[in-house]
């Protein structure tokens, strides 16, 4: 795979009236799956049947390609500001824009945390400055992200934080939780957790199990992650405030996600593509590109997560993109920091995971990654082709073969699991407002 070269900052791309001619128009939000064309003008889709006269139109050739809705990922770690020898928001959108994805929402886990307005405001000036994509700032739950005081929340949502999270570390104190649920509610903006009861999962560096024994490794239990998100589902029953449950990984969280959506639950999760694509197995050569936070857990959680996937109980697929410096991964496994990359490399692995075996169909999988984070997130022109809707739009060419190289990434870092895989589909026109931000 050559590197693409067709990257435009986004104040940079021109607004310009599209035709998307004969390709595969899939929308969930609408359901609409047809082969047709897609009129963009003036940074909106219009109507075909009442297009604008004297316009000069652009037609681009989609036949063979699919064509949906911007794609929106609400699980990315962007580094700045204080960790730009990790990732930038200038590089990290690139790697949104060729990944196919129009939106990303940043984690608040910076230096300094995102628990004060200046900081959402700093990022958000960042991201008009340097961005390809849409990007939308998280902020904290607790000051300094320690778990022990609330953040502002109400200051962090009028400075523009979208949702409100301390992912990279989860609140241990259940009355503060209890207190920030019913804050966010009041705001009409939802909670994202990275559920890990720290007295269960100790040390731990990859699933505890067979492998974690055979490798003298320390474990991390799923019942870690199980018992945060039952907090999670009785104190959003109490409340009625609404909290989605980040990278879900394991048996048991599916199973009480799924019970508590059955009572009506406000509660939501999400599913990773290295959740789905790796197992624990794959620690043991201890690269520590394997190492995540939740680990890779076993073929029994993998099944579990693709049955939440198939029967609805997980609503939305994202990568947690956790970029770090080469030397950092380059200790023992132990010492080595969790996170991988995801943003170029996720909609292949979706393909081959859920659509090739056929999980999900097309709409199912592209529902997943436009209307139902955009609801989630109260973001109401995003995620549908709708006409009046902003004119964000990905083309995927779902037989294009290519494969990974990471040393051709657009990210600020190196640490991927899926070096050399052989992949079959990925995005070759990524379009914002109307402007073409990336083209393959």
């Amino acid at each position: 795979m050559s590197i693409p070269t067709g990257l435009q900052k986004l104040t940079d791309a021109p607004v310009e009236s599209l035709c998307i001619h004969g390709g595969r128009i899939v929308d969930p939000a609408n359901k609409r799956d047809e082969v047709g064309d897609l009129y963009l003008h003036d940074g909106k889709v219009v109507n075909p049947n009442d297009l604008p006269q004297g316009v000069n139109w652009r037609t681009l050739n989609a036949r063979g390609h699919i064509v949906t809705p911007g794609l929106i990922d609400l699980h990315v770690h962007l580094r700045e500001p204080g960790q730009s020898s990790k990732e930038t928001i200038a590089t990290g959108t690139r790697a949104a824009a060729a990944g196919g994805f129009t939106t990303v929402v940043a984690m608040p886990n910076t230096a300094p945390k995102a628990d004060g307005a200046a900081t959402i405001a700093w990022i958000l000036q960042r991201a008009a400055e340097t961005a390809l994509v849409n990007v939308y700032p998280t902020g904290c739950i607790s000051q300094n992200m320690a778990g022990e005081l609330l953040a502002p929340i109400g200051s962090l949502v009028k400075a523009g934080a979208i949702a409100i999270t301390d992912d990279g570390a989860c609140v241990q104190n259940n009355e503060l939780m209890r207190r920030a649920l019913e804050y966010t509610k009041m705001f009409d903006v939802p909670i994202f957790d990275h559920c890990q009861d720290y007295a269960l999962s100790g040390g731990g560096v990859m699933n505890e199990g067979h492998w974690s024994t055979i490798l003298g490794l320390p474990g991390w239990p799923a019942i870690a992650e199980e018992v945060i998100v039952s907090r999670n589902a009785m104190l959003s029953e109490l409340t009625g405030a609404a909290v989605h449950c980040q990278h879900l990984s394991s048996v048991g969280s599916v199973r009480i996600i799924r019970e508590a959506k059955q009572r009506g639950v406000r509660i939501s999760g999400e599913a990773t593509p290295h959740h789905i694509a790796l197992t624990d197995s794959d620690c043991q050569g201890y690269d520590t590109n394997y190492k995540m936070n939740p680990p890779l857990r076993t073929h029994r959680d993998q099944e579990a997560l693709l049955e939440g996937l198939s029967d609805g109980t997980i609503e939305i697929l994202a990568s947690d993109h956790a970029p770090h410096c080469e030397f950092e991964k380059e200790v023992e496994f132990n010492y080595a920091p969790f996170g991988i990359l995801g943003l170029e490399t996720e909609l292949a692995i979706f393909i081959q995971k859920l659509i090739e075996p056929q999980v999900l169909d097309w709409s199912g999988m592209i529902e997943k990654l436009t209307i139902n984070p955009a609801k989630l997130l109260n973001l109401h022109t995003k995620g549908s082709l709708a006409i009046g809707k902003d004119a964000d739009v990905t083309v995927i060419d779902p037989n294009l073969e290519w494969r990974v190289d990471k040393n051709q990434s657009y990210s600020k870092s190196r640490n991927t699991p899926f070096h050399g895989w052989n992949l079959r589909g990925r995005a070759t026109t990524t379009i914002i407002g109307g402007r073409i931000v990336f083209s393959l």
